[in-house]
């Protein structure tokens, strides 16, 4: 069925069946809801390269891929695919190896010039991101994974990270902790710096001074988790507590408590960050993780449904969300251990 005979059989015109389809704002809900449900009732489907050529549009949003945080990476994207899928919309995915930021910003106008995307999702923005300068300037539509303080219009989406980093050590000096030790995500990214305001918030509230020597950050892997709490814990005056900025970190955490024969939730107590992976879950580790709960698959998906919403005409200027964190609480934090 062309669109011609199928804005007919609705008794609209075809730019108004066009219009609802793909989702712009002056066509009513009443409306939209009713095109939508006849296409799906008689299979009308529009014609992915006629719309395209007709619109200019690529049918593609482009995201940047470093090295760093797979695992968080590959669970935002499932989120995009769930929601993109149903609007015949790719993801164009541009792998990146950590360059200098020359490098960086030479991609990203390469990818903006080649025209192959229609918008891009910018991941762990820093407070003053060159990226969103650009893109800005390139007039290429965008959405921010994150925020970012820059003096520059933009969309994005965020999660209350300072917030839950807040709640989590507060949780651990209510509960007698008084050396409490971190590992934060990269230096420099936005969130990386909200998690450390609510960390040293907490601490501060709670009368306690932050040690320099219980604080490190990097990338979030097994791997640096072990290394920094091995750190941590054979110091001579060691933390009792661990805010670990991922699950995966948490890992890491884990093993090193037990290489040194300390048990979590006894001798040490761990709380993380929990990004809610379907292989890896805070209920199933031993003991049960303590976490700040927050989807990178519904975060996905709310970018994907953002950005779709960014092409169809809504303001930039309307889309900023902050969600908030939910705390969780379980088996690896308990109170703090008598001193020896």
């Amino acid at each position: 069925m062309k669109l011609k005979d199928f804005a007919k059989h609705v008794g609209l015109s075809p730019t108004t069946v066009s219009r609802a389809l793909s989702g712009y704002p002056e066509v009513s809900e009443v409306t939209r809801a009713r095109v939508t449900e006849e296409a799906a009732r008689l299979g009308y489907r529009p014609n992915v390269n006629a719309v395209r050529l007709k619109t200019g549009r690529a049918g593609a949003i482009g995201v940047v891929m470093g090295r760093a945080g797979e695992f968080h990476f590959a669970e935002f994207m499932a989120g995009m695919a769930e929601r993109l899928v149903a609007e015949e919309t790719d993801i164009l995915v541009i792998p990146m190896s950590d360059p200098d930021q020359d490098d960086e910003m030479e991609l990203y106008r390469r990818l903006v010039e080649s025209r192959r995307v229609d918008a891009i999702i910018v991941h762990s923005p820093k407070p003053s991101d060159p990226r969103i300068s650009l893109l800005h300037e390139l007039g290429m539509p965008f959405l921010v994974h994150g925020r970012s303080d820059i003096d520059v219009p933009h969309a994005w989406l965020d999660i209350d990270n300072e917030g839950a980093i807040r709640r989590a050590t507060s949780h651990l000096i209510d509960l007698g902790h008084r050396r409490i030790a971190m590992i934060n995500g990269r230096p420099g990214a936005t969130y990386a710096i909200h998690r450390d305001n609510g960390f040293r918030g907490a601490l501060q509230s709670g009368g306690i001074e932050p040690d320099p020597q219980l604080q490190a950050s990097g990338n979030f892997t097994d791997e640096l988790g072990f290394r920094f709490a091995r750190s941590f814990l054979e110091q001579p005056n060691p933390p009792t507590a661990i805010v670990a900025g991922s699950m995966m970190t948490a890992l890491g955490v884990y093993r090193a408590a037990r290489s040194l024969g300390l048990q979590v939730g006894r001798d040490v107590s761990v709380i993380a960050h929990d990004d809610v992976f379907p292989y890896l879950t805070a209920d199933n580790m031993a003991p049960s993780l303590s976490a700040t709960r927050s989807s990178m698959r519904a975060a996905g998906t709310r970018c994907a449904d953002l950005v779709i919403q960014l092409l169809a005409g809504r303001s930039l200027t309307e889309i900023h969300e902050l969600w908030p964190v939910e705390l969780i609480l379980r088996e690896s934090t308990g109170a703090a251990p008598s001193p020896r």
